[in-house]
């Protein structure tokens, strides 16, 4: 240690005792009586260190040329800023030689070994990765003793959280080789049992129940025989949540009017050997108190008959402290009908309210309720931070809080729901933060916090349907960039930034293949909320033979789609309104496709119509998980009437059809001169044929004569409700409700376009332009009327209500997760004379739904369906539907 020269600070202490040490090696050593200046000349760095030498010596404060007393405070101040890093085991100063003043020092360091990696016994790889990235164990880090005390308070605090009481962590470090600079860490955790609670008894109450003051413990239940597993409060003892119950408790006893009810002792008794623990909780109940006079201080804005008609307490009420205090300020609620958003939602930000006990006379509490007012605050700079794609304008035009508005924290509130309904930010990271409030001149400067998420989605879908499998692969841009298209600079990895959404479908089997594209523009020109949206789509299906398997390429029919419309959202009766118009144009062009889907095999049919749909939509600010708000939607589609000016006789033309189809009574067989039974099937010839097909094919010109211009109306409504029943339990209601109608009776409702109920609602194979409406617990597209050959002929009217309960596991950004069970009834009629609103068919089930950046949507449901379906005698029984998504 001392073979290059002497280590100063062992000369420090020996200049305390002695007045003068003999040099070693003959080398001449002063005699430190007392400190001595010297100047400071070179600082040479030796050990086993990553550090540059220069980083090193900046850390000491010492600089080449300063002087420096030896003892003196320099290097003892050195010693103490190298040492407080954390990252050496080891540190000497040396005098390496002094020449006239000048002393030369080397700095000998030992630094602290490196994490090279760290492991998790017994866990798999996956949960794992999990630990060490949330107990941040990187590659790299210094392994000193405080990581290791940090890691280790970490995790037991973890395993406590879920009720792993008797948690046990190691943590032992391995050096990788011979110089001791790298080590693993290999991390032991021996979780044990989870520590359960037997019972939970209650002393000195008298006016409430155990039975209530236990259900007033939110997170802390006993074990009960009669739901042993409780899913979703198991009876896991966790002190932090323990002593926030407690405070529940307390609570419980202000709503029935005790205001002076507390908990005046607590024990928490372990049993080792059941590993359960036992809570006895003695409680002072005091008196009930009742609400005496309320009076209003410093109010000028609202009358005091307005603000008791908000408070909604009255003299001679029960005392509740919890709900006064709610009425004052909800914090649980940012919406709440309360007198504080009273006042913040109509400018008066810098307004505080305060209650005031100011007499208690027996049971008689008085209050004084005051109010500052405060002036009017508008809003001044608005500004965005976090969106590094999307462009600022795209959120200006989104929010409602406009510089020189008045303040409004409804105002607020709505942006938030406006923002995360774009799906571009996560909604659950919104937040708006007030840089600035001045009362002085009345502004407010505020920033909107977001951050992107992944707001493009590939949809991956593969499923049997229709006698085949059936693939789709469809790419969702909801953040597209059309004008920067050509911008290489905009590519992340497309366009982005503008809020533009262009999606691209295709989906196909063996018989059938169709492609699609899309463009929404939800602010043409970027002024006034009118959207511009437009399709282009076209398909192509070959006939398929559900018993032999195969395709007949020579008989098929396609489609040529086009739609475009505009979208103008509303300020009247509020701006949650949206009125769409859209205008669609289908060409179907048949090659001898005689089938069941059409009445005609060769010729085609145009399917011209106009939509308009008014729509309402304020569902909470997370469009994955809603908890409050509601969507309703109201919507025609209209063909023109046809009939009205085509010159058409129809029913002529249905007679001749019927005389061709079908005998009539006494009908001759030309061929034999025998009556035919009435009904039979006839050619064009008039004489009888086996089977419909040949009967339909000689009359396909009728058909194609009746179905040139496709004529019809479709009257749609939809109606969903979200409510919070308890905390996240979340009821989600739906109904809906189609009718499709023709102006002529004698030419008939259109085979087109009809509803088509069962399943998932995703698998939309057949292309003639039928709606797929979902419910669980029956296999795709099968509630559908039938015709008299067992034909699926679709439906031109059906109902269907929803009944939903979720509750959310995670909504983190990184996976959102809930579970559901749902319960739902619908069905198709043939025509509104079999309609009947009570005849549906019921089923039930539950399901879960993850919502993940890297794959977007995945879910399963599992449903059972306790009805028959059309052309069956056999109930539904239980069916699987998944929902596969990918997002990047």
């Amino acid at each position: 240690m001392f073979q290059k020269g002497r280590s100063l600070f062992a000369l420090f202490i020996a200049g305390l005792i002695c007045s003068s040490v003999q040099a070693q090696q003959g080398e001449s050593i002063p005699t430190f009586e007392a400190p001595k200046t010297y100047i400071l000349g070179d600082i040479t760095v030796t050990g086993k260190i990553n550090y540059n030498p220069q980083t090193v010596i900046t850390y000491t404060g010492l600089n080449k040329g300063q002087k420096i007393s030896i003892p003196g405070e320099e290097i003892s101040d050195a010693l103490k800023k190298l040492w407080k890093l954390g990252f050496f085991r080891d540190i000497n100063i040396y005098e390496t030689s002094v020449v006239n003043d000048t002393i030369n020092l080397e700095l000998s360091l030992n630094e602290l070994p490196r994490l090279q990696s760290a492991s998790v016994k017994g866990f798999k790889k996956a949960k794992s990765e999990t630990i060490l990235k949330e107990a941040k164990l990187t590659k790299g880090k210094i392994v000193n003793e405080n990581l290791l005390s940090t890691t280790k308070y970490y995790l037991l605090n973890k395993y406590r959280k879920d009720g792993y009481y008797n948690a046990k962590i190691t943590l032992n470090t391995v050096p990788t080789d011979s110089t001791g600079r790298y080590v693993d860490l290999i991390v032991g955790i021996d979780k044990g049992k989870k520590v359960r609670i037997s019972d939970i008894t209650f002393k000195g109450n008298e006016h409430l129940t155990s039975k209530q003051l236990r259900k007033s413990l939110k997170d802390t239940k006993e074990k009960s025989p009669f739901n042993p597993l409780r899913i979703f409060k198991p009876s896991k003892y966790i002190q932090t949540k323990y002593e926030e119950d407690l405070t529940r408790l307390v609570d419980k006893y202000k709503e029935k009017g005790y205001r002076d009810a507390r908990v005046v002792a607590e024990e928490v008794s372990y049993n080792p050997e059941t590993n359960r623990v036992a809570i006895n909780i003695d409680v002072e109940e005091g008196n009930k108190y009742y609400i005496g006079d309320i009076r209003f201080i410093g109010n000028t804005v609202y009358t005091n008959s307005q603000l008791k008609n908000i408070l909604g307490i009255d003299k001679g009420d029960v005392y509740n402290g919890v709900l006064f205090n709610k009425r004052i300020q909800d914090s649980s609620n940012p919406d709440a009908y309360d007198l504080t958003n009273q006042y913040q939602n109509n400018g008066y930000l810098f307004s505080r309210i305060t209650p005031v006990e100011v007499k208690t006379a027996n049971d008689t509490i008085d209050f004084e309720i005051r109010i500052l007012e405060g002036p009017i605050a508008r809003f001044n700079n608005i500004t965005a931070r976090g969106n590094e794609y999307t462009h600022d304008h795209v959120i200006h035009r989104t929010i409602k809080t406009r510089p020189g508005e008045i303040w409004s924290k409804a105002t607020v509130m709505e942006s938030i729901r406006r923002l995360g309904a774009l799906n571009i930010f996560d909604a659950q990271a919104i937040a708006p933060d007030i840089l600035e409030a001045d009362p002085n001149s009345g502004t407010v400067d505020l920033e909107w916090s977001v951050a992107e998420k992944g707001s493009s989605q590939v949809e991956l879908q593969g499923g049997y349907g229709g006698g085949g499998f059936i693939g789709t692969l469809g790419l969702s841009f909801n953040n597209f960039s059309l004008r920067n298209i050509f911008n290489k600079k905009a590519y992340h990895p497309f366009p982005m930034g503008d809020g533009q959404t262009l999606a691209l479908r295709l989906q196909g089997s063996t018989y059938f293949q169709t492609y699609s594209l899309s463009f929404n523009e939800p602010w043409l020109g970027g002024k006034k909320p009118i959207g511009l949206f437009g399709t282009v789509a076209y398909s192509q299906q070959n006939l398929y033979d559900y018993y032999t398997r195969r395709t007949d390429r020579s008989r098929g029919f396609n489609i040529t789609t086009v739609q475009i419309g505009v979208a103008k959202q509303l300020s009247v009766p509020d701006d949650n309104f949206v009125l769409s118009h859209t205008l669609s144009f289908q060409f179907y062009d048949m090659k001898n496709y005689n089938t069941g889907l059409f009445t005609f095999g060769d010729g085609s049919s145009r399917n011209l119509a106009y939509q308009i749909e008014l729509r309402r939509d304020n569902r909470g600010f997370d469009p994955n998980f809603p908890t409050y708000g509601s969507f309703f939607s109201i919507s025609g589609k209209f063909t023109p009437p046809y009939s009205l000016f085509n010159g058409v006789d129809y029913k002529n033309l249905a007679n001749e059809k019927e005389y061709k189809y079908k005998s009539k009574p006494g009908q001759i067989d030309p061929n034999t001169g025998l009556v035919i039974p009435e009904g039979t099937y006839l050619n064009a010839n008039g004489q009888p044929v086996s089977n419909w097909q040949e009967a339909r094919a000689d009359v396909s010109k009728v058909d194609q004569k009746k179905f040139n211009w496709l004529e019809y109306y479709k009257i749609k409504f939809k109606g969903e409700w979200y409510a919070s029943l308890y905390e996240k339990l979340v009821l989600r209601t739906n109904t809906e409700f189609g009718f499709m109608g023709a102006y002529n009776s004698e030419r008939g409702i259109v085979p087109f376009e009809r509803f088509y109920l069962g399943g998932d609602g995703m698998a939309n194979f057949s292309l003639d332009g039928r709606e797929v409406v979902q419910l669980r617990g029956y296999q795709n597209q099968v509630l559908t009327p039938v015709n008299q050959y067992g034909e699926q002929i679709g439906g031109t009217i059906y109902n269907k209500v929803t009944l939903e309960l979720r509750y959310p596991i995670t909504l983190k950004p990184s996976a959102s997760v809930y579970v559901l069970t749902f319960a739902e009834a619908g069905n198709a009629y043939e025509s509104f004379s079999t309609y009947n609103p009570f005849n549906l068919k019921r089923s039930a089930g539950a399901g879960v739904r993850v919502l993940m950046p890297m794959f977007g949507l995945l879910g399963i449901d599992f449903g059972y369906g306790f009805d028959t379906v059309p052309g069956t005698t056999q109930k539904s029984g239980w069916q699987t539907h998944f929902i596969l998504g990918q997002q990047f």
